[in-house]
């Protein structure tokens, strides 16, 4: 187990830990020092700090970080779309069908499987033995762009972007109904439903701030196509949003409820544009990936 040491001197007295070890520990977020501090790996003169705790002039400072789990995913000789790839990380075009990292009922075949064999040990950590690489997330039923870390260095900066709201992800969609305005913003917050923990829900209780913006790019009869750009990155954030505003997404198997359209196998959601900055070079990263074909075969039908 790899330890880090802080001293606090009189500059940085009154200020909380966690912003604290964020700006002196290299390549520490502050939700990973959060992380940390509740894992119990963060002690204040050997005694475990709360999260928001003010430090002191001479405060000892230990940060324990853990050594990587050996990881159980086990590596599939599974081809891979992949747009872009250097040492620090990869985009991948996922196909719709294919689960991110292996849960319950899916322990094979995911795409960590794939990136496993593809990438070897060179994943990070971050997310432990079941995530590695994993910065953030897309259903199995939704198509497009996904960027993975090949190290931890490169994990905390792209997660960081994605919690300041740097990090853009365009998305596709084709959704239910004719959405009356051309452009417009969904801005409220999702968290668990209230009677079925499977789904999220637009709630008020132990809920996050979610907020999505989309833009009309065609109408057809009883069908819209949109441009989605997310603010946040919730849990089914898109197809709960669009749920909620009367527009689910087409073929959603969860969330739009009599407007289900089973012919569809999965939602017509893609993931089809994504920007960043690089964690290592500080370039601007622009990435796109066409509409699949069951996405280009459906809007056939409808027009």
């Amino acid at each position: 187990m790899n330890e880090i040491y802080l001293t606090v001197d009189e500059n940085a007295a009154n200020q909380r830990i966690d912003k604290y070890i964020a700006e002196n520990a290299d390549y520490l977020t502050r939700s990973a020092v959060q992380k940390l501090i509740a894992d119990g790996c963060v002690s204040v003169n050997g005694k475990i700090p709360d999260k928001n705790m003010k430090l002191k002039t001479g405060d000892e400072i230990t940060v324990n970080m853990p050594e990587p789990e050996i990881c159980e995913a086990l590596p599939e000789n599974i081809p891979l779309d992949i747009v872009y790839e250097d040492d620090d990380l990869l985009v991948v075009n996922k196909p719709r069908g294919m689960v991110v990292h292996p849960a319950t009922g899916n322990y094979t075949g995911t795409l960590v499987n794939a990136l496993m064999y593809h990438c070897g040990d060179r994943l990070s950590s971050i997310n432990g033995v079941i995530r590695p690489g994993i910065v953030h997330r897309i259903d199995k039923d939704t198509s497009g762009l996904l960027i993975v870390a090949k190290n931890d260095f490169a994990h905390n900066l792209l997660a960081e972007q994605i919690k300041e709201h740097s990090f853009t992800r365009k998305y596709q969609a084709v959704v239910v109904g004719n959405i009356r305005d051309d452009a417009g913003t969904v801005n409220a917050p999702i968290g668990r439903h209230p009677t079925d923990r499977k789904k999220m829900a637009v709630t008020l209780k132990n809920s996050r701030n979610a907020v999505t913006h989309y833009k009309v790019l065609a109408r057809y009869s009883g069908y819209t196509h949109l441009e989605l750009t997310l603010e946040t990155g919730r849990t089914h954030q898109i197809r709960v949003h669009m749920a909620y505003i009367g527009h689910p997404v087409a073929g959603d198997p969860v969330y739009s409820g009599k407007n289900y359209l089973a012919k569809l196998n999965g939602q017509c959601l893609h993931a089809y544009y994504i920007s960043f900055t690089h964690p290592r070079t500080n370039e601007i990263l622009s990435f796109s990936a066409p509409l699949p074909d069951y996405f280009t075969d459906f809007l056939k039908k409808i027009q």
